[in-house]
């Protein structure tokens, strides 16, 4: 809707006439995405929000350091509103008191003196009375910020610059977690060891395709300040694999036997984030209900010197162990921690993996030193620059001094005489003016041969640092491993099993769904009774909600157990557990496939199938076949390790792309079809297997013009489908189809031309429609008469003007649904006179034995 601006008259007042709808819709968006972005999650590169930031850099600035004495905390606070944080001072405080907190992180940012709150729940005071520097840990996030690492921001007033992000030589993210709640979003990230971590973050720079089991052989799961038990693995599996998870934690409770013979429980550690005065509240109200009979007495006998120490007594009559499982069903005690791995990554929110954040730290800091090491470099430059100058300027200093001497207009005219008679540039004439008469002597020469010597190897080092990406990984391993040795310490967070455990997979219900990927790369999952067949001929359904110009251009069934193997545009291959694709109603337009996967820039996923977890990979192979009419080969085996980042599945010449691909067994049939009506039958054997990057052999000679459209394995007692554009079907006999050899003309599929795919289908069968408009329709496979290749075939899909069938899948058959037997209209299924025939296969064998099959 235009705005409709009025000027008020006689006033020079404008009056600008919205619909309040949109008024409201565009206030709203800009106040979510200024939550989002400015205030309530933290970048996944340093692990903190704005004013998280701009709290530590202001004390960096103003050296509140341990270096230095403390400072009111109210001055910092007052510092942080009047240069970068344009909000409440209560805001700033609050935030500046949780760095402190002891029991929230679990390595505090800030060290503050007074009282900073406590894990009862009480208030701290207020910032005129208490006082706060940078942690000696904090001091590490700000290292190497004056060396051009980071990118900075102006300030609300642009009187200043901020940095966008911290340099942070630790894994905040990880080490400290993070907890935000945005619009329609949130984090709650648990805090880890930080040795643990570092661990994992070296395991993951040695060796790229680590899965997350081998991670989890370092990173072992949360581990929270205030300690306690995480109960089982299933839940951080979860967590760390998907980035949601349930985590149970318990408090770490012991029953002690008194002199006397009765019974105590000993609560020394609470679940994180737990008020401790409300869960004491929350036994005695239970004792008090009567909910819990076994409790004589309780005492809260927690100090500074003993640590926490809840007593609870047990009567004489009571089963201690009863009262404890009662404490934990009924109290915080036992709790359950959400995780949610939520961060910004380059400004945008993302879910992410365990290995996905250390991937993203791990590529910040690579370009934090090669960033730093530029700096450096051209420092050191420099430096030698100069000291070049200097070095000569020795050699001939009584010339130098004379000349310097017969100068009369003071320290810029013997600086240009120097420059002019000998040839020194503008920074060495000025440091040979300066030069102390000192720095003469011979020692003091000796000193500036070997400080030119150590810069040029200083040079040396640094430019093998900017061109050696494994020279910048032993940089930040070297930098992780000495910061976890400084500050580590062991893990305070147990972990323990618990027997009948189950993993993740078996906490997602194995069902069949229905995988869709459309053109512009949106894909879901969707339960595949939401479908249910129809009329052979019918209109279908609405299949998804999609924009302007997109269609589906990929659809299969799978379960969420399986691999989901994508392959792109470029020729590389990634994998997802099919649970790991969102699931979406029938109508919904589903997620991105770029927040599922790390695609290279510009690069498309154009196919996706199905990996069995019980496929023998070194007998198994992904064969792929091209729009140029090209085939390639390779076992599985050679993709056993797929990282985040994909691997290349074959190389493809320029204007080619992938068409169809499918895990074959060695000796299987192939039928290839072109959209012009060919097709070709041949044995997969005859296509020798090779390497991840070749780029494959010819499969079909294409005629001029035409291009591959899809192909299929041949099946005992199964036909082929095909399907064209204007919504016609046919069902053949794959005998009809003679098998040739690889490489040729092909024989005729569909006279007409203008096939839009193929399927090898058995009686059992359904198949999905789906048109360039995202219409969708479901029927039997059996409804389509079997005809010979030369059939025209029956109407199988009603299409609306100037749609076409854009898509063809087989699926499972849906026995309950009931499917009208509907006659072909006259003259759908023609065939060729007995003349006509011969003279078509006459021509298919002339082509033929003209055909010699190439390598190219």
């Amino acid at each position: 809707m235009e705005e409709n601006i009025i000027m008020v008259p006689g006033s020079g007042t404008k009056v600008i006439e919205r619909d309040v709808k949109q008024e409201i819709e565009t206030a709203f968006l800009d106040y979510s995405m200024s939550v989002i972005v400015s205030r309530a999650l933290p970048d996944v590169r340093d692990g903190l929000k704005p004013v998280h930031r701009r709290i530590l850099y202001t004390m960096h600035e103003r050296g509140n350091d341990p270096q230095h004495p403390y400072r009111k905390s109210a001055d910092t606070v007052g510092a942080v509103l009047g240069s970068y944080h344009p909000h409440g001072d209560a805001s700033v405080y609050d935030a500046m008191v949780r760095l402190a907190q002891d029991f929230s992180l679990r390595y505090p940012l800030v060290d503050g003196q007074g009282n900073f709150g406590s894990v009862d729940g009480d208030p701290p005071a207020a910032y005129r009375y208490t006082e706060a520097r940078m942690s000696k840990i904090a001091c590490e996030m700000l290292t190497d910020i004056e060396k051009d690492t980071i990118d900075w921001d102006p300030n609300f007033d642009e009187t200043k610059k901020e940095p966008h992000v911290l340099p942070s030589r630790f894994p905040n993210l990880l080490v400290n977690g993070s907890q935000g709640i945005a619009v329609g979003m949130a984090t709650n990230i648990p805090p880890h060891n930080l040795r643990e971590v570092v661990a994992g973050m070296c395991a993951l720079m040695d060796n790229p395709d680590i899965d997350l089991a081998g991670l989890m052989e370092f990173v072992k799961g949360p581990d929270f300040p205030t300690g306690g038990i995480i109960m089982g693995r299933s839940g951080i599996r979860a967590a760390y694999a998907t980035g949601r998870g349930k985590i149970t934690l318990r408090g770490r409770a012991e029953i002690v036997e008194k002199k006397n013979g009765r019974y105590e429980i000993l609560i020394t550690e609470i679940p994180y984030m737990v008020n401790k005065t409300r869960l004491i509240e929350s036994i005695a109200d239970l004792v008090k209900d009567k909910r819990i009979e076994g409790i004589s007495d309780l005492n809260d006998e927690s100090s500074s010197r003993t640590g926490m120490k809840i007593v609870i007594e047990i009567k004489k009559d009571a089963n201690p162990q009863v009262v404890l499982n009662q404490l934990y069903r009924y109290t915080q005690l036992q709790d359950t921690v959400g995780v949610i791995m939520l961060a910004l990554d380059d400004g945008v929110p993302k879910i992410m993996s365990l290995k996905t954040v250390m991937e993203r730290y791990i590529d910040f800091q690579m370009e934090v030193i090669r960033r730093r090491t530029a700096f450096d470099l051209k420092k050191a430059q420099e430096r030698e620059h100069i000291l070049e100058g200097l070095r000569k300027a020795v050699d001939i200093v009584d010339e130098i001094i004379a000349t310097i001497r017969a100068c009369k207009g003071g320290f810029a005219e013997a600086r240009q005489a120097v420059m002019d008679n000998f040839g020194f540039d503008e920074l060495q004439a000025d440091a040979i003016v300066k030069l102390q008469l000192g720095r003469l002597a011979g020692l003091e020469i000796l000193k500036i041969e070997q400080e030119l010597g150590e810069l040029r190897e200083a040079i040396a080092d640094y430019k093998d640092i900017l061109s050696n990406d494994e020279h910048v990984k032993r940089i930040v391993k070297t930098d992780l491993q000495t910061l976890a040795d400084k500050y580590g310490d062991e893990r305070r967070t147990s972990i323990e099993a618990v027997s009948g455990e189950v993993d993740i997979e078996d906490l997602i219900p194995e069902e069949t769904c229905i995988f869709t990927l459309t053109h512009e790369g949106y894909i879901k999952r969707t339960t595949l009774d939401t479908y249910q067949a129809q009329n052979r001929g019918g209109r279908g359904v609405q299949g998804m909600t999609q924009k302007d110009d997109d269609f589906t251009e990929e659809l299969f069934v799978g379960s969420t157990h399986d691999y989901m193997l994508f392959m792109t545009d470029q020729g590389r291959v990634y994998r997802l557990k099919g649970y790991q694709v969102p699931e979406g109603s029938r109508t919904a337009k589903g997620s991105h496939i770029v927040n599922l996967l790390q695609l290279q820039e510009g690069e498309k996923v154009t196919l996706m199938l199905q990996q069995s977890a019980k496929a023998d990979e070194d007998n198994t192979y992904l064969t792929m076949v091209t729009r140029q009419g090209l085939i390639k080969r390779t076992p599985l085996s050679q993709f056993r390790n797929i990282r985040k980042a994909g691997l290349i599945a074959i190389g493809l010449n320029e204007g080619d792309s992938l068409v169809w691909s499918h895990l074959t067994g060695g000796g299987d049939e192939i039928i290839v079809a072109t959209h012009d009506g060919a097709a070709i039958h041949f044995t997969e054997s005859g296509a020798r297997a090779m390497g991840r990057t070749g780029h494959g052999v010819r499969v079909i000679r294409l005629r001029e013009g035409d291009y591959v459209i899809g192909a299929g394995v041949c099946r005992p007692g199964a036909t082929v489908l095909t399907i064209t554009e204007d919504g016609k079907g046919r069902r053949s006999r794959v005998d009809d189809y003679r098998i040739t050899k690889r490489g040729g003309l092909g024989i005729r599929n569909y006279a007409k031309g203008g096939v839009a795919g193929i399927k090898i289908v058995d009686e059992t069968d359904d198949l999905i429609l789906i048109s360039a408009n995202g219409i969708l329709i479901r029927l039997h496979a059996s409804d389509i008469n079997v005809q010979s290749r030369y059939g025209s075939g029956v109407r199988v899909m009603r299409l609306g003007e100037g749609d076409k069938v854009a898509m063809v899948a087989r699926v499972d058959r849906d026995n309950e649904a009931e499917t009208a037997k509907v006659e072909a209209d006259a003259g759908d299924e023609s065939e060729p006179s007995a003349e006509e025939l011969a003279a078509i296969e006459a021509a298919e064998r002339a082509d033929e034995a003209a055909d010699v099959p190439d390598d190219e």
